[in-house]
Parts: C-alpha cells; structure tokens; sequence
C-alpha cells in the first residue's frame, strides 16, 4: 500500500509539474493546439497544479494507508468521476478524443490498488471496532 501511495504521490508530482512548467509543450503531445484557444494552457496549467496538490495528499497517506484512508478515498472519486467527465465532454465535442490517453496513467492505472488499500482500511476498521467494548450508558 506504502508503495502505491508514494508512486503515486511522485507520479502526480510529475506529471503536475510538468503540466505547470510547460502546458502548451504537454497538450501538442496529447495532439492539442495550444495556438486556438488562449485559455487551455491556462486551464491546463491548473490541472497540472490540483494533479499535483494530490500528489502531496498521497505521499502524506503512504506514511500510514489505513489512517490516512479518506486521501485515498478522494483520490479514487477523482480518478472515476474525472474519466466520466471526459468522455462526457469528448463527447459533445468539448474535448479532443486525444486527451483520453492521459486517463490511462492518471487515473485507471490507479483504480485497482486505491480500491484494495480502501478495502483494506475497511476491514481494519472494522476488527478494531468489534474489539472495542460497548460505551457505558448512563442512567
């Protein structure tokens, strides 16, 4: 679990910084004309900027998976919303089909192990609480 988070904290740190440093360079790679609409480096730019801020968000929770457990939580609901919002827009034209390669790494490639660490997290919670007594009512 340790190692998921921390590849995936490094990733979106890369992957972020990158997308900061250099959004127009990163969207004519996923076949994007940066040239025809003043605002996609910018709105990309942002992107790269909360791709990053996750990353930070997993490495704080590859200290301790199981206590850090709502980071992954949010993570995951990105990561499937985000691809649902995609296809929606592709869809109506609102985005080229290209970008779509970056959901494989961004995301699908993470649902799997964020899945199991949140399982995982589950059941910890859930031994700890059959093992802790019943509080005192008062009368």
């Amino acid at each position: 679990m340790c190692y998921w988070l921390t590849a995936a904290g490094i990733y979106n740190l890369v992957w972020g910084a990158a997308t900061i440093a250099a959004p127009e360079f990163t969207l004519r790679l996923l076949g994007v004309n940066a040239a025809t609409n003043e605002v996609w480096p910018q709105l990309w730019g942002c992107i790269g900027m909360i791709v990053g801020v996750y990353g930070i968000g997993y490495l704080i929770a590859a200290r301790n998976p199981t206590r850090h457990w709502p980071i992954t939580l949010v993570g995951l609901l990105g990561k499937i919303f985000g691809p649902i919002g995609f296809v929606m827009a592709a869809g109506q034209g609102q985005l080229p089909w290209s970008m779509g390669w970056t959901l494989l790494t961004n995301d699908l490639l993470w649902w799997v192990p964020f899945t199991l660490i949140l399982l995982h997290a589950a059941r910890v919670y859930r031994r700890s609480a059959s093992a802790t007594p019943p509080a005192r009512t008062h009368p």
